[in-house]
């Protein structure tokens, strides 16, 4: 059996959890989630734990298992939680704004490039940081790369938007390998 499958989801207090229709809705502090699962799951709802079931132990069923109870899993932590990423712009006249609900991003294109708002997730700026928050965990990742995307941190000086704490490796420049060879 799955590992992560088998493993019960803990509902907290201030959240509720219905599923019918092979929909699973939550709702808690934070807002509201839902989620159309496979048919061939099912769900068992009761002492503020949830529990996903399998029909049989095929290579699908498995893979669906542990998909579905993690997806669930993250629909009740961003209710309750939310989820946060923040990133780090770095280089010399790099910046971002907001501009409505629009992220500005100013770093070293000939054009500003425009990232645009999406419901369900807030950007905020903060000096050299840019922090995506939201309650739907695949909603924030998938904006957060939008943003990282457009100025990717580049391998001889670093410069661009990066993930905080992530750690970019710097190659050393040819010009400088062949310096060094030549003592």
């Amino acid at each position: 059996m799955s590992r992560i499958g088998r493993k019960p989801i803990v509902i907290p207090a201030g959240v509720t959890v219905t599923a019918e229709n092979n929909k699973v809705t939550v709702k808690g502090p934070k807002g509201e989630l839902s989620y159309d699962y496979n048919p061939h799951m099912t769900l068992d709802i009761k002492d503020n734990e949830i529990l996903v079931k399998r029909p049989d132990d095929s290579i699908k069923m498995r893979m669906f298992h542990g998909t579905t109870r993690a997806l669930i899993h993250n629909m009740v932590v961003g209710v309750t939680e939310g989820y946060t990423i923040v990133l780090e712009i770095r280089g010399v006249g790099y910046r971002a704004e907001m501009r409505g609900d629009s992220l500005v991003l100013h770093v070293g294109h000939s054009h500003e490039d425009i990232v645009p708002g999406v419901e369900g997730v807030s950007v905020s700026v903060k000096q050299s940081e840019i922090t995506v928050t939201g309650i739907d965990k695949q909603k924030v990742g998938q904006v957060a790369a939008l943003i990282r995307n457009t100025k990717k941190p580049e391998c001889y000086h670093g410069k661009g938007i990066r993930y905080k704490n992530e750690n970019v490796v710097l190659r050393q420049p040819a010009s400088a390998k062949k310096q060094s060879g030549a003592k």
